[in-house]
């Protein structure tokens, strides 16, 4: 056999055995997609809003492109979405909207959760100054970004052993309808969800960790963060425990239920937190790039392994 025919049967046999890895989370994706949500034309996605509804919408058709399962709504001709709508009676204020995308695993008795909340402020026309667009790029249009890009990442590669849930919250900012509404009505039951990380205001580094790191919320509560850690994950142990973050996003009524449910974020404690000037030109996109690309691995190994987090002798949370 003569020596390109050699190195062409070899690069074939390469390409055929080379496990399927996940497609890495580029920069110019995540600009795109926080680009949309937290421009003008999307009126900083008030709770209960059309605005909000339009980026459910939006993550939707990102979920559906990159060949998930809609986990939402059923019609009446029995089409599933990815959107779900929930009861003007448990929301804060107007309907509002949850996104569910579902990547199937291999084994059906246990899941795992990716999350993050899709609404902000939206308009406020009392607001000091001409801008009165409240547009959260990094609270929490950066979170947002993070789950889809996790989505894509990880239906890229080979199908998983845990089903993987990528949901979507409308209404934090309104008293947690969204999630609250979900944890109602989970898809599964909430024992067979062995682990949630939600995703919340991460588009920034934080000085107080070192460069090119995340910080998980009641990273001392569970096993979790030190073993996605080991498994390479940039995460740390919160550096603001004054702040009580862990409590204050849509995990914390996940782990009041029995789930192991922490929140990954960099937020700073940055100024521009709930004001007018969260916008994309503050996003640091190669920070954020490389942080979340740090997860798609250890994430692949939770949703693959036997192991099941557990919450710390006296460490699970309390109303």
């Amino acid at each position: 056999m003569n020596a390109p025919r050699v190195i062409f049967t070899l690069v074939i046999f390469l390409a055929i055995a080379a496990p399927i890895n996940a497609q890495p989370i580029r920069e110019q994706d995540i600009r795109a997609e926080l680009g949309f949500l937290a421009s003008d034309a999307m009126q900083g996605r008030g709770s209960g809003t059309v605005f909000e509804r339009i980026a459910a919408e939006y993550i939707g058709s990102q979920f559906q492109q990159f060949g998930l399962e809609p986990g939402g709504d059923t019609d009446s001709a029995g089409n599933k979405s990815f959107v779900q709508r929930v009861p003007v009676q448990t929301a804060a204020s107007g309907a509002t909207w949850n996104v569910i995308g579902v990547l199937r695993g291999t084994d059906p008795r246990e899941a795992i959760m990716l999350s993050a909340h899709l609404d902000h402020l939206g308009v406020n026309d009392t607001a000091a100054g001409d801008d009165k667009i409240f547009n959260g790029a990094d609270d929490d249009g950066s979170g947002s970004v993070a789950v889809m890009e996790l989505a894509r990442a990880l239906s890229s590669g080979k199908r998983p052993r845990r089903t993987i849930y990528f949901v979507c919250f409308g209404s934090e900012e309104r008293r947690g309808a969204g999630s609250r509404h979900f944890i109602d009505n989970p898809p599964v039951p909430l024992t067979q969800i062995v682990a949630d990380l939600q995703f919340e205001m991460l588009g920034r580094p934080d000085p107080k960790v070192a460069a090119g790191t995340l910080w998980l919320t009641g990273f001392e509560r569970s096993n979790l963060g030190p073993e996605l850690a080991k498994q390479g994950a940039a995460l740390v142990a919160d550096p603001h425990p004054e702040q009580r973050f862990f409590q204050r996003s849509d995990n914390f009524p996940l782990a009041l239920r029995g789930v192991i449910a922490h929140t990954v974020s960099s937020f700073g404690l940055h100024t521009d937190y709930h004001r007018v000037s969260d916008d994309v030109s503050k996003i640091d996109f190669p920070f954020m790039t490389r942080s979340i690309n740090s997860l798609v691995r250890p994430i692949q190994w939770l949703a693959n392994s036997d192991f099941r987090p557990e919450w710390l002798p006296g460490q699970a949370p309390s109303r």
